[in-house]
């Protein structure tokens, strides 16, 4: 009875993932799109001059950049979703994975004079899915770099435990208040402007908490308003 109610919590929460990553992204196109058509369709009818056509332009990109993400971040959730995907764990160094980081987030990490630290075994490593460990520490190194105030450091620390390997990543931005943690996963939670005024879906996090899942992990978030976040992983090591 147990193994059977835990097969229908977790298929209860694919078909809620399903359906607010549906609700996405038929609202965000026609967000974006319609924004845009208004604004060429406006400046070709003289409803509004070339001096406010212009002043509207970074609000638009700043929209598109956003909907983009979201069709970059479904586009991944698919891969996994037809034909016969499986998991192909291979041995990964932890130390690559932050130079990987560290080189992939190179411009914003100087723009906003942010500094990167690896803290942990030299020799630690993960036996685990490539693409799925890349997605997901991106996505949450993107959140630490996006909500870290310029002069900030971020840390990735790794710790092994056996067959288990813990990543966490740290920053010490404007964090988040308690009452929002739970609800992280959920489609009805607020979506917080970045330091810089970095704008996104709230998508990442549900598909990264989805692709833990098929690495066999878990996730765990601690974060305090205005102290930062720390994002932690446990991930087995798989057989290869």
């Amino acid at each position: 009875m147990n193994e059977l109610q835990l097969k229908i919590e977790r298929l209860e929460n694919e078909i809620n993932f399903k359906n607010g990553l549906i609700s996405i992204l038929s609202h965000d196109p026609k967000e974006l799109f319609g924004n845009f058509l208004w604004l060429i369709e406006a400046l070709e009818e003289k409803t509004i001059s070339e001096e406010d056509f212009f002043k509207l332009l970074p609000q638009i990109k700043s929209d598109a950049r956003k909907n983009l993400q979201t069709v970059q971040d479904s586009i991944a959730w698919l891969k996994t979703q037809y034909g016969e995907f499986k998991v192909k764990p291979v041995t990964i160094m932890v130390t690559d994975l932050f130079h990987q980081l560290e080189e992939n987030y190179s411009t914003r990490l100087k723009e906003k004079n942010i500094t990167f630290h690896y803290k942990g075994d030299h020799n630690a490593f993960l036996i685990t899915d490539p693409l799925l460990l890349k997605y997901v520490s991106e996505k949450i190194f993107d959140n630490a770099v996006k909500y870290s105030l310029p002069g900030q450091d971020i840390y990735l620390n790794s710790i092994t435990e056996g067959d288990q390997v813990i990543l966490s990543i740290t920053d010490s931005g404007t964090g988040m208040s308690e009452k929002y943690i739970s609800g992280i996963y959920t489609y009805d939670n607020p979506i917080f402007l970045g330091t810089a005024g970095e704008k996104g879906t709230g998508l990442s996090l549900k598909i990264v908490k989805n692709f833990i899942s098929l690495m066999r992990g878990s996730i765990e978030i601690i974060s305090s308003e205005s102290n930062g976040t720390t994002v932690s992983l446990f991930l087995p090591k798989l057989n290869e």
